[in-house]
């Protein structure tokens, strides 16, 4: 069974969040257990598993779309789903616009000529609520407002300046206490870079360790609740994201409507074989 691991959103190799992606031939799933324990053993921040739709299985999809983290099974992410895609076109010589069928819902994926790779994901609007007893201390600075994520599951925390982002130590014991107390999956610590003069129009950071990812890369499926949040305070319908972690991304994002369009390139940098169980 081959398998791939590929940086998401980057076009350079060993840069961006690297996920790793099977593509299966049957139109059925695995074991959910052996799955689990393929995520655990690579160690990723999340394995996406993919398989074709048998005819007529569903009308609006075309495959079956499942990530899974070290830890868990996860509801959304999206540069695993990227990485997907980008397997699919480059590999299997799949359409430019592939259907996948997932937790959340279907989500769709266009490849264009440059490889470029655009998801369409559910946006994640964000509702101000009171900072959770602990988060300062967890993260190590106060944000200035957090807002839940709706189905997202995450907990935004917005600070002054782009700097304070940057300098965030957490501790990953006390933000994984946190976020199994609060029931969320993670935290998304973000700032925004006025005036865009470095290519970017926010910056971000995501700590999950719950989940086993003390801090993610990049965060595609952070993008839908960073998108609609920033959009509407620089009003602005098309931005850009950095993702300040020490391998870092860019994000591109559009907000259309309830969904967001994830813009960004991916490199295959391992192609292997699975020994089956």
């Amino acid at each position: 069974m081959r398998i791939r691991i590929i940086d998401a959103f980057t076009d350079r190799p060993f840069a961006g969040n690297p996920a790793a992606v099977c593509l299966l031939d049957a139109d059925t799933w695995p074991d959910e257990a052996w799955m689990q324990q393929v995520a655990a053993e690579l160690r990723l921040s999340e394995t996406a598993f993919a398989h074709p739709l048998g005819p007529g299985a569903n009308a609006d999809a075309d495959w079956a779309l499942r990530w899974f983290t070290p830890e868990v099974e996860t509801n959304l992410c999206g540069h695993a789903t990227l990485a997907t895609a980008h397997a699919m076109h480059r590999d299997r010589g799949t359409p430019g616009t592939v259907r996948f069928v997932s937790r959340s819902g279907v989500l769709v994926a266009h490849t264009a000529d440059d490889g470029t790779i655009t998801l369409d994901f559910p946006a994640a609007p964000a509702t101000e609520v009171p900072a959770p007893d602990g988060l300062a201390q967890a993260l190590g600075a106060a944000p200035d407002a957090t807002y839940a994520t709706g189905a997202l599951g995450d907990l935004l925390a917005v600070f002054g300046n782009e700097a304070a982002v940057r300098a965030l130590a957490p501790d990953f014991n006390a933000v994984a206490r946190l976020a199994r107390r609060e029931g969320i999956r993670g935290i998304i610590a973000t700032a925004s870079a006025p005036g865009g003069a470095a290519g970017y129009d926010f910056v971000s950071r995501f700590f999950a360790p719950a989940d086993g990812i003390p801090e993610d890369p990049v965060t595609g499926s952070a993008h839908t609740a960073l998108a609609p949040f920033w959009s509407g305070r620089l009003g602005r319908d098309g931005l850009t994201g950095l993702q300040a972690s020490a391998r870092g991304g860019l994000v591109r994002t559009s907000l259309h409507g309830d969904r967001v369009h994830l813009t960004g390139h991916a490199v295959v940098v391992l192609d292997g074989t699975l020994t089956p169980t």
